[in-house]
């Protein structure tokens, strides 16, 4: 048996090999997005411009705002195509304490995640965003014309889409939570009026403080929750001797 100090040791040299390769990967996809981020900020854009057809284009009023705000963008897409990466990173460094039967769910984990991910980020695009794009747009009067600026539309898409992606992970969450044993199957139903508070709190966090878009993800949010907390009842039975 390895002495205290080599065991540290040796779990924060595999921490940081593993942080090593999830910035890497950061790094290379966001490499790749910039390549692609004019199709990338058109392709964000559309929503805007379908929401005010009077609009016609963006600003931005600083020399270097475009060059950064590309930037940006391209690194948060970067994270984004990154995470199947990031969460496979994470689980194999758990996997050292895991059961033999329990490694081998790591191809599972991984799909279920990122298919998680990617659903908060198509809900967001496909269906909230245009809602709340046209509602934002709506306050535009004969005395009061939109100009948005291009670096702050792109930042509240990508944050926006990036905050639902990591959102939606809440049922995969609870059913690992539940799986592994840290909260009782019935734990999820009897706190469930402190649990949807807690997703509003989020909810801000992830949209910085903006009430609408707030609300917007608090409720499918708590939807994901009481799937999240039928699918603990379920597998927690049936994982069950």
């Amino acid at each position: 048996m390895l002495p205290l100090s080599d065991h540290i040791g040796s779990h924060l040299h595999e921490l940081r090999r593993r942080l090593i390769i999830s910035l890497l990967s950061i790094i290379i996809c966001s490499g790749i997005a910039y390549s692609f981020v004019e199709p990338i900020s058109e392709f964000l854009m559309a929503p805007l411009f379908h929401a005010s057809p009077s609009l016609k284009n963006l600003i931005y009023t600083n020399l270097t705002e475009a060059f950064f705000s590309y930037m940006k963008l391209a690194i948060l897409v970067g994270i984004s195509a990154s995470f199947p990466v990031l969460v496979y990173q994470a689980w194999q460094f758990a996997a050292p304490g895991l059961h033999a039967h329990e490694k081998s769910t790591v191809r599972v984990v991984v799909f279920l995640a990122s298919g998680l991910f990617v659903g908060g980020v198509a809900f967001a695009y496909w269906f909230v965003l245009p809602q709340m794009l046209r509602f934002l747009m709506g306050f535009s009067r004969e005395n009061l014309t939109p100009m948005p600026k291009f670096g702050e539309y792109l930042t509240f898409m990508a944050r926006t889409g990036l905050a639902f992606g990591l959102a939606f992970e809440i049922p995969f969450l609870m059913a690992a939570t539940a799986k592994i044993g840290l909260i009782d199957k019935e734990h999820f139903h009897k706190k469930r009026l402190y649990f949807y508070l807690t997703l509003l709190g989020l909810s801000f966090l992830l949209t910085a403080g903006d009430p609408l878009s707030a609300i917007l993800l608090t409720i499918p949010l708590c939807g994901l929750y009481e799937i999240g907390a039928q699918v603990v009842r379920l597998t927690v039975r049936h994982s069950s001797p």
